[in-house]
């Protein structure tokens, strides 16, 4: 599982700068974003390890190359309406997913001889031939939770891919830590069930 690294890296300070960096680049300060950069770069690099975790030895390349390609995607989400500093990697973690799964149905339509999909391997992580299946998996079970339960799928997201803590899982969704438990132990379950037929 991916550590809950937020909860013991960021102080108070540093989160209210991230969220103060957020709000200018929001408003138009584009050297508000070349602050912020250094600030969350590191914890950008975890969610991508975490999600690279059980990949071969050159994991560490591959999440450099999942953040850059995240970090070019920011950079035209400038005009997000950034809340804080669990927002931004709330919607970070869910880039970095979306560029992992449309890299392995890029893969697997390439080893089924389908669609000729290209896939610029600078910009994107190169997934191991046995995991594309994995990560299309659990991104499928992901999606047909959501559409059982929108929340519970979020939370998932949330916590497991971008790391986030119950409390900053709590903040992003605005609901209790007692319901984003309840939801992470639920889901968890159901997702388990779901990926083992």
């Amino acid at each position: 599982m991916v550590l809950n690294f937020l909860e013991r890296t960021m102080d108070p300070a540093g989160t209210a700068e991230i969220t103060r960096l957020l709000r200018a680049w929001r408003g138009g300060d584009e050297g508000a974003f070349d602050c912020l950069v250094p600030l969350v770069y590191g914890e950008l690099r975890k969610i991508a390890h975490g999600y690279m975790r059980g990949e071969r030895e050159e994991a560490t390349l591959q999440a450099t190359a999942l953040v850059n390609e995240a970090y070019l995607r920011l950079v035209d989400a400038g005009t997000v309406d950034w809340e804080d500093r669990a927002h931004f990697f709330a919607v970070s973690a869910q880039m970095m997913r979306r560029i992992l799964v449309d890299a392995a149905r890029a893969r697997l339509r390439g080893k089924r001889g389908g669609g000729q999909a290209r896939v610029n391997l600078d910009e994107v992580p190169d997934i191991s031939a046995g995991r594309s299946g994995d990560v299309v998996a659990v991104d499928d079970a992901l999606n047909a939770l959501a559409k059982l339960d929108a929340r519970k799928a979020k939370v998932i997201e949330l916590r497991f891919f971008g790391g986030l803590s119950v409390e900053e899982t709590a903040a992003v969704l605005k609901i209790s830590p007692q319901s984003v438990m309840r939801d992470w132990r639920l889901a968890r379950s159901w997702l388990m069930r779901e990926l083992s037929r």
